[in-house]
């Protein structure tokens, strides 16, 4: 099998022209906003894009995605693969050769040991990993000497890049981090807040929820970069706001996910103050289903696999949900072009997209409605359905964005047409988003019965990703609510493609395998995929070197950045 084949992508991305580079900090500050406020700047506590990409800034990967989904060295010499040995013929190992000379923001020596440290921090069994899918199947990570990482792998494994690759997979200094494995990693709030980093930045001041502000990073390998000396990384308010901070008042250089309708969009770019630029990858607005009893009764085992949800466990009630809704209404008020109609939670790159789910594409009420009646949910004298006792009554929640709002609103409408009532709940992004695992509103703890939000993965393969919904996966205290399978589905057959995925080589084989995990998701109805929604940002004109990568972080190449003159 050829390693190379299964790392290509493709994206459509726009980008002002690059100038020359002056020598490191000569630009001043740039401002960025995201609106969506991060509260970490550690990716393994946080499954939150707004921390992973924050703490892009300041930590990184052995290796990432271009925006063109294509896997390009980072900290190392090159990507490894079976022709050029650095894979072994086997594919159980993998070698990464780091670049001689790399220094951590406080002067101290990159090496290997960092890496492994990084494996074992997010692989402690007292411990939770948000990026634990990451390191599936890694059975040691040894370092021969100061410059050398070798991964080795308990089954061939045709695809190795997911160990310290990309933005969701960095790798943190093992000094700093030392004390704080297992259950005491949330405890580190400094060094969660200000990590050491090999990135071009580093943090001076982290405000959870508010401001980051940033420094260039004095030991950055590249000696005249970044052009900015500072960063003021804004978050909160909305994506309003953040729309107008850039391309209406000029405040901000960037602003990220703006997630507003259409016309709005429109009539702020029309300011000529900034571009808009976007681009579609893997990005899915979608609903997950709870199948877990929510009901705070249950105490410490609220949310957990240990009870059951009431009625989201029947999926006639499941199919009927998703049955009721209207995708291309949907997608006409909310992203225009930059959203599509899909039935998948996979909706690209091609290879891997199904079209088994298609049907999921014309709103059928009456079908809705039909497939209830004959499992004996009956409507009510209330107009809402119920069985043995059980009504058909949701607490749908989601984070605070007008778009989503309108989305809620809609959906709420059709579901009553279908005999189910809701009610609607909005969270403050940055809380939602958030890692905390004492907080009662993250999407991770999930604490309702139906929940909305966007999700993708790093890179073009989607391996990781769809092992996020393996058993194991599920949040519970003992993982510190860090599970990335947010329904808590479970199933053998599923566990079992994720094996069988893992070490499976022909590109079309995979994308098969990777289509009947998609397809079991959908069919079982404990995700209804929304919208395939494109990135979309803007940046002030006078901001050089943006490329849109919608296959790592939105700030990949930020150390590219610079003033326009």
């Amino acid at each position: 099998m050829k390693i190379k084949s299964i790392l290509l992508g493709a994206a459509c991305a726009f980008a002002m022209a690059p100038a020359a580079m002056a020598e490191r900090g000569s630009d001043g500050n740039v401002n960025i906003i995201y609106w969506q406020a991060p509260s970490i700047m550690n990716p393994y506590l946080s499954g939150g894009t707004k921390d992973l990409e924050a703490a892009s800034l300041v930590v990184e990967p052995l290796a990432r995605y271009d925006e063109n989904g294509a896997l390009i060295p980072w900290l190392v010499e090159s990507v490894p693969t079976v022709e050029n040995g650095g894979v072994s013929a086997d594919l159980k190992t993998i070698t990464w050769k780091i670049k001689p000379d790399l220094k951590w923001s406080d002067g101290s020596a990159f090496t290997s040991a960092d890496a492994k440290f990084t494996w074992e921090y997010c692989t402690h069994p007292e411990g939770g990993c948000a990026q634990s899918e990451k390191y599936n199947n890694v059975i040691s990570v040894d370092t021969p000497d100061a410059l050398t990482v070798v991964v080795t792998f308990d089954v061939a494994k045709p695809f190795p890049y997911g160990p310290f690759v990309g933005s969701q997979a960095p790798i943190l200094q093992a000094a700093q981090f030392a004390d704080c494995m297992g259950a005491k990693a949330p405890e580190c709030t400094e060094a969660n807040f200000s990590p050491v980093g090999t990135g071009p930045f580093t943090v001076t001041e982290f405000r959870p929820n508010d401001v980051i502000s940033l420094a260039a990073n004095p030991n950055y390998r590249v000696a005249d970069k970044p052009a900015f000396a500072t960063v003021s990384f804004k978050g909160g308010g909305d994506a309003t706001a953040a729309g107008r901070a850039v391309l209406e008042t000029g405040e901000y250089d960037y602003a990220w996910n703006l997630q507003l309708a259409p016309d709005v969009l429109a009539n702020m770019a029309a300011a000529g103050k900034g571009t808009v630029v976007s681009s579609f990858g893997t990005l899915v607005e979608r609903i997950m289903v709870n199948q877990t009893d929510v009901s705070p009764a249950l105490g410490d085992e609220r949310g957990t696999v240990k009870h059951p949800h009431p009625f989201l466990t029947d999926i006639n009630v499941r199919k009927s949900l998703s049955m009721a809704i209207d995708r291309a209404l949907l997608v006409e008020i909310g992203y225009g072009a930059a959203g599509r109609v899909t039935c998948n939670v996979l909706p690209a790159p091609a290879i891997y997209a199904s079209t088994a789910n298609d049907a999921c594409k014309v709103q059928d009420i009456a079908g809705a409605n039909a497939v209830l009646e004959a499992a004996g949910w009956l409507k009510g004298a209330d107009g809402i359905r119920a069985k043995d006792g059980v009504r058909l009554s949701m607490l749908f929640q989601t984070s605070t964005n007008a778009v989503r709002q309108d989305f809620q609103a809609l959906i709420k409408q059709w579901w009553k047409e279908i005999g189910v009532e809701t009610e609607l709940r909005n969270i403050n992004a940055s809380v939602f988003f958030g890692g905390d695992p004492g907080s009662d509103d993250t999407f991770q703890k999930f604490f309702a019965d139906v929940e909305m939000y966007a999700n993708n993965f790093d890179g073009t393969d989607p391996e990781s990703y769809m092992a996020n919904w393996a058993c194991e996966q599920a949040p519970s205290p003992e993982n510190q609510w860090q599970g990335n399978n947010i329904p808590r589905f479970c199933s053998e057959e599923y566990d079992a493609l994720v094996a069988k995925y893992a070490v499976t080589g022909d590109i079309n084989e995979r994308a098969e395998i990777a289509k009947a995990m998609n397809d079991m998701l959908m069919q079982e109805f404990v995700i209804i995929p929304l919208v395939d929604r494109g990135r979309v940002s803007a940046h002030a004109n006078n901001l050089g070197g943006v490329i849109l990568n919608t296959w790592d972080s939105e700030l990949w190449n930020v150390a590219d950045w610079h003033r326009v003159k």
